[in-house]
């Protein structure tokens, strides 16, 4: 659903970030063909947490406003099937980053493959 969604605003000359975990092929490729189907440019994003120690915090003091909804544990988020990637991407690490600085960096990620493309 949340693919066809996409293409939805996409064919309505919309922007979409799909911000969702992607830790598989099949998954990254499904969101590339999404764009790749209207003709649309796209960059696939990779953001980590490089820092174990920052990222086991990150995970256990989470908290979720969903009511009844459980967020994943250390231990499940260590033991997650992820596969390495097989492509270019962006790559953003926040282990010792505020969102802002980590918004920074991406923007001009984004910027220097916009004008790369030109």
């Amino acid at each position: 659903m949340c693919y066809a969604v996409a293409r939805q605003n996409l064919r309505l000359g919309l922007d979409v970030v799909a911000d969702t975990v992607n830790p598989i092929h099949i998954t990254r490729q499904a969101w590339r063909s999404v764009a790749e189907s209207l003709d649309q440019p796209y960059a696939e994003i990779e953001v980590i947490c490089s820092d174990a120690s920052v990222h086991r915090h990150r995970v256990e003091s989470r908290e979720t406003d969903i009511p009844g909804f459980a967020l994943p544990t250390w231990e499940q988020v260590r033991a997650r099937r992820y596969e390495a990637w097989d492509r270019e991407r962006l790559v953003i690490d926040t282990a010792h980053a505020t969102v802002a600085e980590s918004l920074n960096a991406l923007m001009n990620q984004l910027d220097r493959l916009e004008r790369d493309a030109d």
